[in-house]
């Protein structure tokens, strides 16, 4: 589908919905699943491109692995019985898939070569390939395996002591997959705190892994052992309708089973900042990971500050936000957020230059953007740029706008959100 064209009249939005599972879990599921040596089983797996990626790359790699919708099972010889891959390990658009693997092939038995799309042959991958190399890593690639392909000679790993330059969970989790092989205890530390559910889902998986005040400490060489891992909604997906039913009069939507991790819960504050009317309800778990129902009605919201430590916790919520603000009263400025312009693709260019396309007043910085609102947004023509969030983002803006929105590329969106126009219409009536 090259485009499709979005006509939404200004009605509210009313009704509960699932949002799929969580895209950074659902990854690392598979990846633990796929070093562990026995049976894995999943629900609530995201069947995403990019997590189908990922998929692809432990069956490679002699995973057996059998999906029934949501619902995975994997049979490995773990890591240490893995085959050589007979082809590229083709990780597409993902750069969870491309990074977290580069630190686990690393301390593997075998030779493999990852590469992605196009968009993944631009980002930067040396901030991982740099410390696994500290690490005895041989790893090699375009401008010193600065971008992909790149290819990896796994074998013995020494520990590391490093402190992070910028907040990155998949840096992190490529270290600590690294660090598991190592021969010895290795230690990271954090300025700003990332997401954590690398280290929670090692210790379902039966790993003793410490965290104290930004220093993670692992001893190497630790069995995995095979477990079923639920996994909850993704609150990335999620940030979509929270913010849509916060903007659009009238609107009342209900989100069942959103995974609210700690560190992923930046959007739920900036909420509260912006005065919204919204309840969180947590509900029990059997994992490390937290649940429950957030609810979202529409109100009058205002302008603030997003910045610091809390910039890791909504990342990805971003380009949505940003759209949010231009419905607030006053100025909304997001900053300490450089890492966007090495996403999919610059988000903090891409966010400015199409909600402009609208009319929004928004001017961007070199690490954020500047909204003012409330603004009248009209009709136009956007592009997805191929990234799955500007391309939810587009949709979402179309909810608010005086006139149809043309939105170039949506197929993108299947990556995180397949379901998200079926979610989008039974919330609109149809």
């Amino acid at each position: 589908m090259d485009k499709m064209t979005l006509n939404y009249p200004q009605a509210p939005l009313r009704g509960t919905i699932s949002v799929p599972g969580d895209k950074s879990i659902s990854h690392r599921a598979v990846m633990f699943g796929g070093m562990a040596k026995g049976r894995t089983t999943v629900s609530g797996f995201l069947p995403g491109e990019d997590c189908l990626r990922t998929i692809e790359c432990f069956r490679l790699l002699g995973a057996e692995i059998s999906r029934d919708g949501t619902d995975l099972v994997i049979d490995s010889p773990g890591i240490d019985g893995w085959q050589e891959p007979a082809d590229i390990l083709y990780t597409g658009n993902s750069g969870t898939t491309t990074r977290l693997m580069l630190g686990i092939l690393a301390g593997s038995r075998v030779h493999s070569v990852l590469a992605g799309d196009e968009s993944i042959a631009r980002r930067p991958m040396k901030r991982v390939t740099d410390p696994l190399r500290r690490m005895g890593a041989d790893i090699r690639g375009r401008d010193g395996a600065q971008y992909t392909p790149i290819s990896i000679l796994g074998g013995p790993l020494s520990p590391i002591d490093y402190e992070m330059p910028v907040a990155s969970a998949q840096v992190k989790s490529a270290i600590l997959f690294g660090a598991m092989r190592a021969d010895g205890t290795s230690v990271i530390r954090e300025k700003e705190v990332s997401r954590d559910h690398t280290e929670r889902m090692m210790r379902n998986f039966g790993m003793q892994v410490r965290t104290e005040d930004g220093v993670i400490t692992l001893q190497g060489g630790q069995e995995l052992v095979p477990v079923h891992v639920d996994v909850p909604g993704d609150i990335s997906s999620a940030a979509f309708f929270l913010a849509a039913s916060a903007m659009v009069p009238d609107s009342e939507v209900v989100l069942k089973n959103v995974g609210l991790n700690p560190t992923r819960t930046g959007m739920i504050d900036v909420l509260e900042a912006m005065g919204a009317d919204f309840a969180v309800d947590v509900s029990d778990s059997e994992d490390s990971e937290l649940r429950g129902t957030v609810t979202v009605r529409s109100t009058s919201l205002k302008g603030t500050e997003i910045g610091g430590d809390l910039i890791p916790r909504l990342i990805d919520e971003i380009p949505v936000i940003a759209l949010l603000a231009t419905q607030a009263e006053g100025t909304t400025v997001i900053r300490d957020a450089a890492e966007l312009r090495v996403k999919e693709t610059d988000r903090i260019a891409a966010v400015a230059e199409e909600l402009g396309k609208l009319g929004a007043d928004i001017t961007p910085t070199d690490d954020g953007l500047i909204i003012n609102g409330p603004t009248k947004l009209t009709g136009a023509v956007l592009d997805s740029r191929g990234d799955h969030r500007i391309g939810m983002m587009a949709a979402v803006a179309a909810l608010v706008a005086d006139g149809p929105v043309e939105l170039q590329g949506p197929g993108c969106i299947a990556i995180s959100y397949p379901e998200f126009f079926v979610h989008l219409d039974s919330l609109r009536g149809e």
